[in-house]
């Protein structure tokens, strides 16, 4: 539907910072598939070029790259001075909570520095679009669930949180700053998982994996002897966290309304946030039960100790990403968790 919507916004330039990663890869070939002429800088440092292979191969398209990273803000300007396009979405991040919490100095200088240099450079070459990827561990431990965009940040629970609450207030003051010549948008989105119904991209860490889903399907796979449960002590139904967990081709089709809603210039105000969840809580026993019934295996799993900087709930109120972006979740848990298994044998095939 989005693609029939947007067919005026064919072959606008959209560079996508972090576009070899896993919810980038995505957002990549949606982009495509939507009409627009997709630049993609990454620097593989949890990547590889394996899913410039996949995009093309999904969409047709021989994708331009350029390997660079974003904290190089010279490699950037190089970037700028190459290529033609109006509007950029920033995924270039670092993102597991618990490394953060054991190397705080490594998130804020790559997480900050790489945000600050794009959006001086958005400034200063006249690029007025800028889409952030933001996370709701920006609410912290909220008190009052589900979350709304309304609902106040609380303080962060890792400082991988406390860059994209930081990161937020420097778009939101750099927006305010410069009188309509930048105009963002802060998707806030929770646990994405699965991968295309291709296969042939998807989420492939490097080394152990941070999230539940990759370390869940590399235990069924055989490559990790056993996933451990973090923590079954919480006050939840079943005692294990509660997470939104949303289909990436889902989120990615998100970021694809909202740059056409840049581009258009049917934003309401110069610096909007949006929730892209489901609005569904689900427990961590849930999600593991949940595979194992979508794919017919066992899963080896233990329960562990908390984690730190993990927050017990968080699911979002998404009602104002469905009226305002015309955007909705749509793909069932089960096929999401299908895809995944899926995404990770055909991985271990190549």
């Amino acid at each position: 539907m989005y693609f029939e919507f947007y067919n005026q916004s064919m072959k606008r330039g959209v560079l996508v910072t972090g576009g070899a990663g896993y919810i980038g890869s995505h957002t990549a070939v949606e982009l495509i598939e939507a009409g627009y002429d997709v630049v993609i800088v990454d620097n593989f440092s949890n990547s590889d070029s394996n899913s410039l292979e996949g995009i093309r191969k999904i969409t047709g398209v021989e994708p331009k790259f350029v390997e660079a990273d974003c904290c190089d803000k010279e490699a950037m300007r190089r970037v700028f001075e190459e290529y033609d396009f109006d509007s950029a979405i920033h995924f270039a991040a670092y993102k597991a909570v618990a490394e953060s919490v054991a190397e705080p100095a490594k998130y804020y200088r790559n997480n900050l520095v790489s945000f600050i240099n794009l959006l001086e450079l958005m400034l200063e070459y006249g690029r007025k679009n800028i889409l952030f990827s933001s996370s709701a561990t920006v609410y912290g431990d909220a008190e009052v669930l589900p979350v709304t965009e309304l609902t106040p940040r609380m303080p962060a629970t890792s400082p991988y949180g406390n860059t994209k609450q930081m990161a937020e207030d420097i778009l939101r003051d750099m927006v305010a700053a410069n009188n309509g010549e930048l105009r963002g948008i802060a998707l806030r989105y929770f646990n994405p998982i699965g991968a295309h119904p291709s296969a042939l991209i998807g989420e492939l860490p490097r080394g152990v994996p941070n999230n539940l889903v990759p370390y869940i399907t590399q235990t069924a796979a055989g490559i990790r002897e056993c996933l451990s449960i973090f923590g079954d002590d919480y006050n939840t139904p079943d005692g294990s966290c509660l997470r939104d967990y949303i289909d990436v081709v889902d989120l990615a089709r998100a970021h694809v309304v909202a740059i056409g809603r840049l581009i258009e210039e049917r934003n309401k105000e110069n610096y909007e946030v949006f929730n892209v969840g489901t609005g569904r809580p689900v427990s961590v026993f849930e999600l593991v039960r949940g595979f194992e019934a979508a794919n017919n295996l066992k899963l080896n799993y233990k329960v562990a100790p908390r984690r730190a900087g993990d927050v017990m709930a968080v699911w979002a109120d998404t009602t104002l990403a469905n009226e305002e972006l015309g955007w909705k979740a749509e793909r069932e848990l089960n096929d999401t968790l299908r895809s995944a298994w899926e995404w990770e044998c055909n991985v271990r095939k190549q």
